[in-house]
């Protein structure tokens, strides 16, 4: 028997008595308390697959649009204020979309639901390439980032009630993938675009045959998944999902605020950044490529960073220290961006590794899959809407000022509230603890 002391939770390997190698799994709908059931090592490697490829397709959709975003604006004749609301579109989606994935993963399943969402952002990235004025590429482009927003929530699902063992490395392991994905998009979709006869429909719009593939491993596993509940027999009756009010956790408020505070300077700097270093004097190419660098520290980095915070009771070091990192490389983005704009990107790269770390907490501070879903969707909902007002925000000021010195300033500040709540949600507990303790009136 191994237990994960941080994450709350019991697997059992195989060993005496257990010839053929499967691993004891939460029962769907169930806790890590509640009956388990019987997964093949084989389809757990499935899902590792899965989860890798459905991973890579999850920031595509906003980052290729951030490295040609002059381009869309001149083609589709956008103003700063509005393209700063398309920036603020993927948030947008994901607050909407993504408080909607627990209901409905109870009632599909979550596999289901993922395999569900890749379609979508598939559908979605082809058709708007395609769409001739701007509310038809915003229309779209809902489309596939409603599949992102779902998916967004139920990894953490996926991997906690798969991998309850191994929270910290397998979150991990897709944080890297994503961040591969935000850093291919970044660096290539320029240089594809050109390649395509420099067309910015062409170059958006081909990263949609990336999505399709990657839907065929998830239809592979709820076929495999639906096949072995089939067969297999109940273990007993599925007790009740417990409908504790997950709003009522100062923890989890914490965690929203953190993620949302997060995801607003990552989407600022898939958004904007680009343009800041072109706006000093660097060519549409190399600000690609700095961008590239930036999401692409977190391929190393969101790989390691969730195992060695999940060692941990408590991850507020972590959140410091990230925070750190980023007022270091918006300071210097400020005040010398094109003399050394390598040292920036790695930097802001390295400070935008608390999305894994947010990721990680949320497997953390739930003992059950039930409980990771409700607080993945509550955290990441209430995040994104709160990261909402920061890209427009940045925009306005931009159009208003003429120059970057303004909008980074305020991204700067954002750090401070960010790295507070960060501390906060960081304590060690589970959110299913604090409502015990709290009676719920009426």
């Amino acid at each position: 028997m191994q237990e994960d002391s941080a994450a709350g939770t019991r697997t059992r390997e195989s060993g005496p008595g257990r010839p053929d190698g499967a691993v004891d799994r939460p029962a769907v709908g169930a806790g890590a308390e509640g009956p388990t059931v019987r997964r093949a090592p084989g389809v757990r490697w499935l899902v590792m697959v899965g989860l890798v490829v459905a991973a890579v397709n999850l920031r595509p959709a906003v980052t290729s649009l951030g490295a040609l975003m002059e381009e869309v604006r001149d083609g589709l004749g956008m103003s700063g204020t509005v393209a700063g609301m398309l920036t603020s579109v993927p948030a947008l989606c994901f607050a909407v979309f993504g408080g909607l994935a627990p209901r409905l993963a109870r009632r599909s399943g979550p596999a289901a639901v993922v395999g569900a969402g890749l379609v979508a952002i598939t559908a979605g990235l082809a058709v708007r390439a395609v769409s001739g004025g701007t509310a038809l590429f915003l229309l779209f482009s809902a489309v596939a980032l409603a599949g992102i927003a779902v998916s967004n929530v139920l990894l953490p699902v996926i991997v906690k009630r798969w991998f309850p063992d191994r929270i910290g490395p397998m979150t991990g392991l897709y944080s890297m993938a994503l961040a591969l994905g935000t850093s291919t998009a970044a660096a290539v979709t320029v240089p594809m675009a050109d390649a395509l006869g420099g067309s910015w429909r062409l170059g958006l719009g081909s990263w949609a045959v990336l999505a399709a593939v990657a839907v065929l491993p998830w239809a592979v596993i709820v076929l495999r998944a639906r096949t072995e509940d089939r067969a297999r027999p109940e273990d007993g009756p599925r007790p009740a999902v417990p409908a504790f009010p997950i709003s009522r956790s100062r923890t989890a408020w914490a965690l929203a605020v953190f993620f949302g505070l997060q995801a607003t300077g990552a989407y600022i700097t898939m958004g904007w950044l680009p343009q800041i270093f072109r706006d000093a004097g660097v060519s549409a190419g190399q600000a690609g490529v700095l961008l590239a660098v930036t999401m692409g520290m977190g391929v190393p980095l969101a790989f390691v960073l969730p195992a060695m915070a999940a060692r941990y009771r408590n991850q507020g070091g972590f959140v410091v220290g990230l925070g750190l990192f980023g007022i270091v490389g918006y300071l210097g983005l400020a005040l010398a961006p094109a003399q050394a704009p390598w040292v920036w990107a790695v930097l802001l790269g390295v400070s935008n590794c608390s999305f894994p770390l947010a990721l990680t907490m949320v497997g953390l501070r739930a003992r059950s899959a039930v409980g990771v879903g409700k607080l993945s969707a509550f955290a990441q909902s209430v995040g994104y809407l709160i990261s909402i007002p920061g890209p427009i925000a940045v925009g306005a000021l931009y159009d208003h000022s003429g120059d970057w010195d303004l909008p980074i300033a305020l991204i700067a500040a954002l750090l401070l509230p960010q790295v507070a709540a960060g501390v906060l949600a960081g304590r060690a507990g589970h959110v299913e603890d604090q409502l015990r303790r709290r009676p719920v009136s009426g």
